[in-house]
Formats: structure tokens, C-alpha cells, sequence
């Protein structure tokens, strides 16, 4: 079991993963980069966990504080006053030992350590040292800051790929479709039968932009197909032709519920559970479409693991946002290899700083390593030996060649 072990976590730690699944951008894209130690302390997670703590302001007050005010009360009261056994405090300290911090205990030192590093300099030193070969952005069309890249003809960093978010369109068309419109594509709010063919358009003409890995929205809790509001027609009418002629899966990732606590900006939004009859309606009614699924509630993983199971165009990927915490990942990542074997993805960082996706993966290996020790250790207690080619040949399934697979069926 020693020498098992030993094995597992060889592959494990040397196999370069894809990550499904970011909110980071290639340095082409500016200030959309979010990097560094301050970024990293900031992140809403901690702004959340720090909120907790303060006695002496409200919310908004310590929201409205500037970063770097708001980096110095995260170290004081989280790290200082108090021991970082939190997931996402315990990240910064891994973050900062593997990316070589001399002192994780120095804050100061700490910024000193990654003063003058380009986003180029980085994005190199932190994908070598999460060992990550790529990742997927989420690319909205109507952001300015993103069209002047995609319209600028940058040439890419194609340890980038793109996936391009359309939340906006399907979530809140009353608002959205001028902007549509102004983009040289006839569509109307009321939604007539020409306007989806519109849409289409739009979308298809952003993939050929950006030449997307899939399309996906966050969608609420009460997210339901089929359904004859504006949402569920866009979606039916425009975005699955769309995905179905593009050949890429629409990603869906259901059960955020926005701002509850909104004086916390993106700290304050919740979680809910999700019918998820729309996902078995939506994969039984488009066969010929693709799905990505991943959901917020816990409660609701297994019901999408025994949907993935009937479902060939089906696949689950990732514990993300409130699940990404190692419990919750030993649990999710068992269930689904007990239920699904191989063909899933676990995890995705979900990073929106960097700097993340060096302890994220570090944590997320650990868990992963655990599961399939105990698994292949199951196999040899009844006489099937995996060799160490099969062993690295299914940990890179899991680190992005399954998801690989899936896209290209």
C-alpha cells in the first residue's frame, strides 16, 4: 500500500491539469488580471470571513475601504489575531510558501517578495508552480475592456482558452438586448421570432472571436426548461441551436443566489437548492447538444452524479465556490468515481486571483491522491493489480483529458 501510495501521489503532482473552469485572464487582458498578494488577501471569500470579525464598522464601510486598508484589516484579523485554519485563509499560506515566500509570517516581506514581477513573469511562475498546462477564462462579450482585446488582434497565449459567457442574455434580456442591437444585430426586446435567429448570430459571431471551449451562465436556483419566459426561449431558440451548430456544450452552473447580503458585493452572494428536472429535460430533449454541470448546493451533487450516469451528453465537473473545501471535496470526488468511474472532471479552481490556482490545486491533488489510493487499494485486496502506466494514464483523464474527450465527441 506504501509503494500504492507513492505511485498515486507521483501522478498526481507531476501531471499537468487543464483547469475547466477560472475567472483569470492572459496578460493581454490588463487590468482584468487580478494577481499578488494584496488581490489574493482581498478575495471575497476573506472579504466575507473578515466581516465576521469587525466590531467597530458596518459592512458597507469596510467594503468601501481601499484595497490595500482592506489587505492590512484581512492580515490583522484573520492572520494575526487569529490562527488561518479557514480553506481559503490556509490557501493564502500555501499560495505564498510554494510561490516562495521566504516568510509567510512577514506581510510586509510578503509584498516586498512579489514587488516588480510582471504579468507576464507571473502568470509563468505561478502555472510551473501549480503545475497547470492551461486554463479556461469566462469571457463576456460586453465588457469594453475585453472587446478592445478581442477586437485588437493581440496574438494569444494559448495556455488561455476562452469560454464565452452569456448570463446577460439569458438571465436579463430587458437590459441587454440594446446592447445586442448596437452591435449590428436586428433583435427586439418583446422577443419576435426573428430575433432569435439574431442571437444565434451574435453568438456564433463571438466563437468565431474567441473560439470558445463552450458557452456557459451561473443560473439561479429557480432556474427551470422548459419554461416560456424570456429566458427559457433564448435559451431553446437561440443559445442550444447555437452550441448544437458550433459543436460545443453549453455549461450551466446553477444555485447562486445573488447578493442576499448586498452591501458585500460578491461576499454576499448565496446558495440555493435547485430543481434539477431541467437538466434531465434539457439532455433528454437536445440529444444532439452537449452539457457541462456543476451545482452550488451540496445537497443537490448526487441527483446530477445519477443524471450524468443516464446522460452520455452529460458531464459533471468541479466542486465549485462553497463546496470548494477539502471535506466537501473528498466527498463529492468519492461519490462521483463510485458512480461514474473515470468520465468526470472533479475539480476546477473557480480562481479569479492567480495567485489561486497555486493553492487550489495544491489542496485539491491531496484530496484527489486520497480518493483513488483507497480505490485502486479495493482492486488489489481482490487480486487487480493497476500498473503505474494505468495509474498516470487515469489521473491525466481526470486532469482535464476526460473534459477533452467530451468535448470533442
Amino acid at each position: 500500500m506504501a509503494t500504492l501510495r507513492g505511485v498515486v501521489t507521483k501522478h498526481i503532482n507531476e501531471t499537468p491539469v487543464l483547469d475547466i473552469h477560472t475567472h483569470i485572464y492572459s496578460a493581454a487582458f490588463g487590468d482584468l488580471l487580478l494577481r499578488g498578494p494584496e488581490a489574493l488577501i482581498t478575495y471575497h471569500y476573506l472579504q466575507a470571513e473578515t466581516n465576521r470579525v469587525l466590531e467597530d464598522m458596518t459592512p458597507a464601510e469596510w467594503m468601501a475601504l481601499t484595497t490595500p486598508q482592506q489587505a492590512r484589516l484581512v492580515w490583522q484579523k484573520l492572520f494575526v489575531e487569529r490562527s488561518p485554519i479557514s480553506e481559503a485563509a490556509r490557501g493564502v499560506v500555501t499560495a505564498w510558501k510554494r510561490l516562495g515566500v521566504p516568510s509567510v509570517r512577514d506581510y510586509d516581506g510578503v509584498l516586498k517578495h512579489f514587488a516588480g514581477l510582471s504579468a507576464s513573469q507571473m502568470i509563468d511562475l505561478v502555472f510551473k508552480t501549480a503545475n497547470v498546462s492551461g486554463v479556461v477564462m469566462t469571457n463576456d462579450p460586453f465588457n469594453p475592456a475585453e472587446q478592445a482585446v478581442w477586437f485588437g488582434g493581440q496574438q494569444r497565449d494559448q495556455r488561455f482558452r476562452a469560454a464565452l459567457r452569456i448570463d446577460a442574455i439569458i438571465l436579463d434580456w430587458a437590459a441587454t438586448w440594446q446592447k445586442v442591437q448596437q452591435m449590428g444585430y436586428n433583435v427586439s426586446r418583446d422577443l419576435p421570432e426573428s430575433t432569435y435567429p439574431e442571437i444565434t448570430r451574435f453568438l456564433k459571431d463571438w466563437a468565431a472571436r474567441m473560439h470558445p471551449v463552450y458557452m456557459a451562465a451561473s443560473l439561479p436556483p429557480s432556474f427551470m426548461m422548459p419554461d416560456d419566459s424570456p429566458s427559457g426561449r433564448i435559451l431553446a431558440q437561440a443559445v442550444l441551436p447555437a452550441c448544437r451548430d458550433l459543436g460545443i456544450p453549453f455549461a450551466m452552473m446553477i444555485g447562486v443566489k445573488k447578493r442576499i447580503m448586498p452591501e458585500l458585493g460578491d461576499a454576499g452572494d448565496g446558495e440555493g437548492l435547485a430543481n434539477l428536472d431541467s437538466v434531465s429535460h434539457l439532455c433528454r430533449a437536445y440529444p444532439h447538444n452537449k452539457f457541462l454541470l456543476t451545482v452550488l448546493a451540496r445537497e443537490n451533487h448526487h441527483e446530477a452524479i445519477v443524471l450524468a450516469r443516464k446522460f452520455r451528453n452529460l458531464h459533471v465537473f468541479g466542486c465549485w465556490w462553497f463546496n470548494n473545501n477539502p471535506s466537501i471535496v473528498e466527498e463529492i470526488t468519492r461519490e462521483r468515481v463510485e458512480m461514474l468511474g473515470l468520465s468526470m472532471t472533479p475539480q476546477h479552481s473557480d480562481a479569479r486571483i492567480l495567485d489561486q490556482l497555486v493553492y487550489k490545486w495544491a489542496h485539491s491533488r491531496k484530496v484527489i491522491a486520497e480518493v483513488l489510493c483507497e480505490k485502486y487499494g479495493y482492486l488489489i485486496e481482490e487480486g487487480w493489480y493497476p500498473g503505474e502506466d494505468e495509474i498516470a494514464r487515469d489521473v491525466a483523464m481526470l486532469f482535464g483529458g476526460e473534459f477533452e474527450r467530451f468535448v470533442r465527441m
